[in-house]
């Protein structure tokens, strides 16, 4: 079982790691997107990593915990999560942390990867 869990949490990390990076280098092509200030870009990514490992481990680990609950509704898992998530973004954007079109790229890229996050681990761990 703690190999499935490893291999869930380093398959979501994948997930939702990689989706934002791709989608935001995308759409940096179109619409201006600030670069972080104050740290170059492998700090910036390495920061990024570390806390989206968190996030994976309590994507999993809240899953599995309740996967009695969840097997059969991995689906609504992902919306609950993609709620909570595009929360975050709005909030970003609404206090400046962000810019808008930062926070828009963010909700599509927490439309694919939670869905995608949440049927990995549903395989995985069911």
């Amino acid at each position: 079982m703690l190999l499935q869990l490893t291999l869930s949490v380093l398959a979501v990390l994948a997930i939702i790691y990689v989706v934002p990076v791709v989608m935001y280098g995308a759409s940096s092509r179109f619409v201006e997107m600030p670069s972080p200030e104050n740290v170059g870009p492998a700090r910036f990514l390495t920061g990024v990593l570390v806390t989206k490992l968190g996030t994976a481990v309590a994507f999993v680990a809240i899953f599995w915990l309740a996967r009695d609950v969840w097997a059969e509704q991995w689906f609504v898992y992902a919306a609950i999560w993609f709620i909570m998530f595009a929360a975050s973004e709005v909030g970003d954007a609404v206090s400046g942390r962000s810019s808008i079109a930062e926070s828009v790229v963010g909700i599509a890229s927490e439309a694919v990867y939670a869905p995608a996050a949440a049927w990995v681990v549903f395989v995985m761990l069911t």
